[in-house]
């Protein structure tokens, strides 16, 4: 046996040389119900919410669970605990537990094919195709464009299917290298749900209730088509117009089965969401038999870097960035984080652990929520970690309106134009334009007389149609309906059978998801 090295024994006598007190951890802060709700409160004072469910967990017990506000803004229902909240992007982490469970019992493998379960997959480079396995489908390095392809998922619903996204990934050319960075897509979360179904011998919202609703009692969650009637409390999202709070995107009372779901469809109330995350920070006996220790531990591993912004460093004193399974993991204030939040037309929501402690939060707000949810998920991570360190609500809110110094490429970029200013074009003056047009992945447009003016038309997101004008010397596109985020330019070229038309957001630093930049339509007939 070799003696140790002079160095590992001066090391190992200091450490045995120092007090109790200097090596300890500073024992971990619980949160009072009282400072959680003054949180809460001033969130909702400072950005007049609508309406939130908040939830903290400490130590494995939840200290704080209650909600705030109107499921619809001035009807007098309050959000409780058993309201549903659309969670958005925080349906991954659920579609990545049902793959997890399909590792565990032996029905497929993170390191399969993606090919062996759909054969008809297929991304642009037949070399990807062949290579990307499933576990590739949920960490956001594919190579597609941030939001690639996000126009067959919203605005919702519409007709796409997921078959019809399968089919659509290989005409989406890729932004970088294969495995080579970081950019967020949900098309892939859609894939990986029909990989679960394909391997799981169900649909993808026969599996959620089956592996993942059931075992866990999460009785209130939603998936797939559900009559409003039978869901009791429902939470409905809001717009700010002219600082009030205005219904938005509201349900039929058919909610249907959509697409987007394995990428962010799921509803589920606080209750819930309180249940979901107890399974992550204190698992029982059962829920560790339903997902044991090996397939959590991979769920939770660190897979591809994520930039780190510099008021997350500022903040948080962030040195590592990275998303997981559905999940993304940083260190705060020196702590372990996992998180991930979810965004969805006037629907937010925020989910943090602090694993080491068994402690974590959870939050939903049915309004313009985005600055608020940034402020309250701060102030509290800091009940945990820097409780004297916090800036409060109004500090972080102030510090975050703040006028950013704009970039380089930003301070050269001209102000946009006043769509007040937009002249309505006519029949006439389109005359070499107007016909049906087609682009591989979003299909067949019609832009084609409409009254007195020229309309563009969408055949399978009907959601998606508005009046042609011109604005700054360039044909514009102002969308009918208040589902649709981003107006768009539009660029004809050509002549004959070879016109084109390219298309590309108004605003450059719109909602990624508004993925006109990845069309290419080519004129395929008349408007009759």
């Amino acid at each position: 046996m070799t003696s140790a090295p002079r160095w590992f024994l001066a090391l190992l006598l200091l450490a045995l040389a120092l007090p109790a007190a200097a090596v300890a951890r500073t024992p971990p802060a619980t949160p009072s119900p009282e400072a959680i709700d003054a949180a809460v409160r001033a969130t909702i004072a400072r950005y007049q919410l609508p309406g939130i469910a908040v939830g903290v967990v400490a130590d494995g017990k939840v200290v704080y669970a209650r909600g705030h506000g109107e499921t619809v803004a001035g009807s007098g229902q309050p959000v409780t605990g058993a309201t549903l909240f659309k969670i958005a992007s925080n349906s991954k982490a659920m579609t990545a537990a049902v793959l997890a469970r399909l590792v565990q019992q032996g029905k497929l493998d993170w390191d399969d094919p993606v090919v062996k379960h759909l054969p008809a997959f297929a991304m642009h480079d037949p070399w990807v195709t062949r290579n990307m396995t499933v576990r590739d489908l949920l960490v956001h390095n594919s190579g597609l464009p941030e939001g690639g392809g996000d126009l067959m998922l919203w605005p919702e619903p519409n007709l796409f299917t997921r078959d019809d996204i399968v089919r659509g990934l290989r005409h989406i050319p890729p932004a970088y290298g294969f495995r080579a960075g970081y950019a967020y897509d949900n098309l892939l979360y859609v894939v990986a749900g029909q990989v679960a179904a394909a391997a799981g011998g169900a649909s993808y919202e026969e599996l959620v209730r089956r592996e993942l609703f059931a075992p866990l009692g999460l009785a209130g969650c939603r998936v797939g088509t559900f009559r409003l009637a039978d869901a009791g409390s429902v939470a409905q999202p809001h717009a700010r117009v002219d600082g009030r709070n205005v219904l938005t995107r509201a349900d039929a009372d058919l909610v249907p089965e959509i697409a987007s779901a394995p990428a962010g469809g799921i509803r589920c109330t606080l209750d819930d969401m309180l249940a979901w995350m107890r399974n992550w920070l204190a698992p029982d006996a059962s829920q560790l038999a339903w997902l044991g220790p090996v397939q959590r531990a991979e769920m939770w591993k660190a897979r591809t870097p994520m930039p780190i912004s510099a008021l997350r460093k500022r903040w948080d004193d962030t040195h590592y960035y990275a998303y997981a399974y559905g999940f993304r993991v940083a260190d705060a204030d020196g702590e372990w984080t996992v998180s991930h939040t979810g965004t969805l037309g006037g629907m937010y929501s925020m989910m943090l652990l602090l694993p080491d402690r068994r402690s974590g939060f959870v939050f939903m707000i049915n309004g313009e929520g985005g600055n608020a949810r940034t402020v309250l998920g701060e102030v509290l991570l800091k009940l945990f970690t820097a409780p004297d360190a916090s800036l409060g609500v109004d500090g972080y809110a102030d510090d975050l309106a703040r006028p950013v110094a704009p970039t380089a490429v930003a301070s050269t970029r001209p102000a946009l134009p006043d769509i007040a200013t937009r002249v309505p074009v006519s029949a006439a003056q389109m005359h070499g334009w107007l016909g049906t047009w087609r682009d591989p992945w979003f299909g067949e447009v019609r832009i084609c007389a409409a009254g007195d003016g020229v309309e563009w038309r969408a055949s399978k997101s009907p959601r998606m149609h508005g009046r042609i004008s011109l604005l700054a010397g360039r044909h514009f596109l102002h969308w009918d309906d208040e589902a649709v985020d981003e107006d768009a330019w539009l660029d004809f070229s050509g002549s004959g059978d070879a016109r084109s038309l390219r298309m590309a957001k108004r605003n450059p630093e719109g909602d990624f998801s508004s993925d006109y930049e990845h069309l290419a339509f080519t004129r395929v007939g008349g408007c009759d």
